[in-house]
């Protein structure tokens, strides 16, 4: 993450300032849709980190002589996204995949036979550090030109010991070299790479025995993830890989029945993850369990969209139950190549049916605390660190209602002006 100066910033004549304020933990049940919106208002910056959050007036009365005084110009003032699913660092793209699923081969079809996941593989592990970096630098573009501020980004396109490490030095480098915030997730575990397909167990070994000791030992990860499926990693081979991870002191997020009912859901319980994510199968009993164990469910109504399903996670249900929901766009070249979260907040309104406020905590605060980032970012709070975005609107429901506009216009991380769209 780039480094910040110290300076003092007073940002006045916010329509709304939607703080997310409240309890120090997720937000559940209908906590979701309390964002804490301060109208009219403002807020005074001593970079990186909130000082104090009023009314224009309060605010100007508290600056000091040499403070910046932006006026907002009646527009929305809203913490930067936290996306807690990304694929940000691949080399190439699977466009010509993208044609095929449009004239009717499904992924599963293309994936069988040597494409899907393997294709970016085969593109990864060809492309250099640099490579790696500067693409990935561009997708940072991306994501800050939609007001996101902080990615969980994870590996998995390597396969190999030596291209998970390059892939997550490649993570490291980003979060040095660009103002979006990185959280490093392991995810050797994507798919049983080519050269094991006829030895799985050896590629499970390889994983627990080689590649987590390696990773662990040079501290580039935060989190460990297994893509749980029957056709992928079984929940027996998806069980010695997370609790070898949690062994070398790493966080558990499960993929968890996104193409079948393969018991991922409930996997997590088990093994108390932090998060389950996508749950498009996910029933009752998958629901209860990720309740009774407090898992976090993170759900990727991007990735549905893209593959041309119908079958979107029950968010309503999950709501329902007490579990704190978050909202992630699963950023990756195969099944949701987009890095807009304002997207997301459409999807999930429409066809989850969650309400504008319940999708921002979703995207924000609750993201924020599924990264164990909570008590730093995913809301705008005195003491928190000062990642906000402008968004050119007067209403924080807009933001749900435009869809397909990039509505920020000025994107602040650690109190510094890093997009302006105002010339």
């Amino acid at each position: 993450m780039v480094g910040t100066a110290a300076v003092t910033l007073a940002v006045i004549n916010c329509s709304q300032v939607v703080t997310l304020a409240g309890p120090a933990r997720p937000r559940v049940g209908a906590e979701m849709g309390q964002v804490g919106v301060v109208a009219p208002g403002a807020l005074l910056i001593r970079a990186p980190r909130i000082e104090r959050i009023g009314s224009t007036d309060e605010i100007l009365a508290a600056v000091d002589p040499d403070c910046e005084v932006v006026d907002a110009g009646g527009r929305v003032v809203l913490p930067g996204f936290v996306d807690a699913h990304t694929h940000p660092v691949f080399a190439g793209t699977r466009v010509d995949e993208f044609e095929e699923r449009i004239k009717g081969t499904t992924y599963q079809e293309i994936a069988a036979r040597g494409g899907g996941i393997q294709s970016t593989v085969t593109k990864t592990r060809a492309a250099s550090l640099d490579e790696l970096v500067t693409a990935g630098k561009r997708y940072a573009s991306w994501f800050l030109r939609g007001g996101t501020t902080t990615v969980e980004a994870k590996s998995g396109y390597g396969l190999s010991l030596e291209d998970e490490i390059k892939i997550l030095r490649a993570i490291k480098r980003s979060d040095q070299e660009t103002p979006l915030r990185y959280v490093p997730t392991f995810l050797g575990a994507h798919t049983v790479p080519p050269e094991y397909r006829n030895r799985r167990s050896d590629y499970v070994s390889l994983l627990i025995d080689e590649m987590l000791p390696r990773i662990a030992e040079q501290k580039l990860a935060e989190f460990c993830d297994v893509f749980c499926e029957e056709n992928v990693f079984t929940a027996d081979e998806s069980w010695r890989i997370l609790s070898a991870a949690r062994c070398h002191g790493l966080g558990l997020r499960i993929h968890a029945d996104q193409l079948s009912l393969g018991g991922g859901a409930k996997l997590a319980a088990e093994l108390n993850a932090i998060t389950a994510d996508h749950l498009e199968h996910t029933d009752a009993a998958g629901i209860a369990a990720l309740k009774a164990a407090g898992v976090q469910p993170v759900l990727l109504p991007g990735s549905v969209y893209a593959l041309g399903s119908s079958r979107y996670p029950a968010a309503r249900e999950m709501i329902d139950a007490g579990l704190a929901v978050v909202l992630a766009t699963d950023f990756n070249p195969g099944s949701s190549p987009t890095p807009s979260m304002l997207t997301i907040l459409s999807l999930a309104a429409t066809h989850m049916k969650l309400t504008p406020a319940e999708a921002i905590t979703a995207a924000t605060i609750n993201a924020a605390y599924s990264l164990n980032r909570g008590a730093e970012l995913g809301s705008l709070e005195p003491g928190k660190v000062a990642d906000f975005v402008i968004h050119d609107c007067d209403d924080y429901r807009t933001l749900a209602y435009f869809f397909g506009v990039e509505h920020a216009w000025q994107v602040y991380c650690g109190g510094e002006l890093q997009i302006s769209k105002s010339g």
